[in-house]
């Protein structure tokens, strides 16, 4: 038991270690030995535990401490499933922008992903779309199949257009306050955009059903 224990500890101190490197040293400091370095244990037991340096940074990558995971964003599955498509979709965004302004270290990756593309952060986007995917399917999972609300609306796209805004004011929010008359750096000013974003979610069923 106390070896299982000693086994899971150091694993989850590597997957920090990856964290930890990336916020110190960015994507050019991120390699076995500064992993290794940083969770203060031997670069042996990342192929031992992890198999490969890879995999490890793709446990990192799919760490709920790094993204989001969809219980996070819909905590009680049972009760998400009682509401009508619009209020699903104004309850995840608002989650999500919640959720990833509070990764810091997500942000910091992200920005850097839009100045270097390699094998980590192609294995970011990866988890990021399986993400995606798996969440745009639980929104509309158990809708009546008779149910005209949205019915010819992509939603995928819409929810491409949410996130991306979403990701891309929580970025600017690094470094700035204020973005088009609007307080990005606080609550009050999410709660805005949010108010907003389900403005035009209800508009858009609304027009398709009317």
């Amino acid at each position: 038991m106390i070896m299982r224990r000693n086994k899971e500890q150091t694993k989850h101190s590597l997957v920090n270690a990856v964290g930890t490197v990336l916020s110190e040293s960015g994507f050019s400091g991120l390699g076995v030995n500064a992993v290794a370095k940083a969770a203060g244990v031997d670069k042996v037991l990342i192929y031992r535990y992890f198999g490969s340096f890879d995999a490890l940074c793709l446990a990192f990558a799919q760490s709920s401490d790094f993204w989001p995971s969809i219980e996070e964003l819909i905590p009680n599955k049972q009760e998400f499933l009682t509401l009508d498509l619009d209020q699903r979709l104004v309850l995840v965004f608002k989650s999500f922008s919640l959720a990833i302004r509070s990764r810091p270290l997500a942000l910091e990756v992200m920005a850097w992903e839009l100045m270097e593309r390699n094998a980590f952060t192609q294995e970011l986007e990866s988890v990021r779309e399986e993400f995606g995917m798996q969440l745009g399917q639980f929104i509309t999972d158990g809708l009546p199949s008779d149910s005209q609300a949205g019915k010819d609306i992509d939603w995928f796209a819409v929810s491409t257009i949410f996130s991306a805004a979403t990701q891309y004011l929580a970025l600017r929010a690094r470094t700035i306050t204020t973005y088009n008359g609007v307080d990005i750096g606080s609550d009050n000013g999410w709660q805005r955009l949010e108010a907003i974003m389900e403005q035009m979610i209800s508009g858009l069923i609304q027009t398709k059903t009317n």
